[in-house]
């Protein structure tokens, strides 16, 4: 999957035009790779094409420490981010940004390949929102 078709799917989903899309990667993007090891965060952007492994490293830094908050902190922050009005708005952006991630990594279910290291360095809560993207059917 390329930038266009990442950022496309993203806007579809959520019903709003390209760059509100790629804010609310960016804020998706910057929450979940702050959660995961500098080694694993990585391998995911090793994985992503040009533009969005930018937006995955935006404001990143190698001697970081991975940030243990749980899913209500991660919506708030997300919602922050990306100006959204409540955390149900940012949930549907989370489980959309992790939907298509994982389409992008090539796990459609969220649990092969690079998409499993990723969810098994999450808490349980998140490890649900990945998950439930990954129940997410695909046109």
């Amino acid at each position: 999957m390329d930038d266009k078709a990442f950022v496309n799917a993203v806007a579809e989903r959520v019903d709003c035009d390209e760059r509100r899309a790629e804010t609310l990667i960016l804020a998706v993007f910057q929450e979940l790779r702050d959660r995961l090891t500098p080694h694993e965060a990585a391998d995911v952007a090793a994985q992503l094409p040009t533009s969005l492994k930018m937006l995955w490293k935006s404001f990143d830094r190698p001697d970081r420490q991975v940030r243990r908050v749980h899913e209500p902190r991660f919506l708030e922050e997300v919602a922050q981010m990306a100006g959204l009005e409540d955390e149900r708005q940012a949930e549907r952006a989370v489980i959309v940004v992790f939907t298509v991630l994982q389409e992008a990594l090539g796990s459609p279910t969220g649990t092969e390949g690079e998409a499993w290291h990723v969810l098994s360095q999450l808490p349980s809560d998140l490890k649900r929102l990945w998950l439930r993207a990954g129940e997410v059917t695909t046109e």
